[in-house]
């Protein structure tokens, strides 16, 4: 144990052997649009991201946020599902790929905004 009660120091260091055995689950998704933009060219691409592997912990010095895993802070970018899923086959990761739901565009023209049968 540390020398310091307050935060103790855990024996094998953080989480050392015990993150090793553990399978972390990886998600596939493709984003979707900001809410600042009005473009769709960022959400072309799909990612490859890990679901955390280990609690977040308050310092308790400084407040600060911290976690012992890192592949929180991994994010991979892809062109295509297909890729990223052969990419989680080929280093024997455990994978969730989750299909976008595709925007539903009803076309409309401007003139309709002004028609006799529009409802107020």
């Amino acid at each position: 144990m540390g020398s310091n009660p307050a935060s103790p120091t855990i024996p094998g260091g953080f989480l050392g052997s015990e993150r090793e055995n553990v399978m972390t689950l990886a998600r596939i998704y493709r984003p979707s649009k900001t809410a600042m933009q009005s473009g769709r060219a960022n959400i072309l691409s799909w990612i490859l991201e890990f679901e955390p592997g280990a609690p977040q912990t308050i310092d308790p010095l400084m407040g600060w946020t911290g976690s012992a895993d890192m592949d929180g802070q991994v994010r991979l970018r892809f062109a295509s599902a297909k890729e990223a899923i052969a990419y989680a086959k080929r280093h024997g990761l455990a994978y969730q790929a989750i299909e976008p739901k595709e925007r539903v565009v009803r076309p409309k023209s401007y003139s309709d905004n002004f028609a006799y049968t529009r409802v107020r």
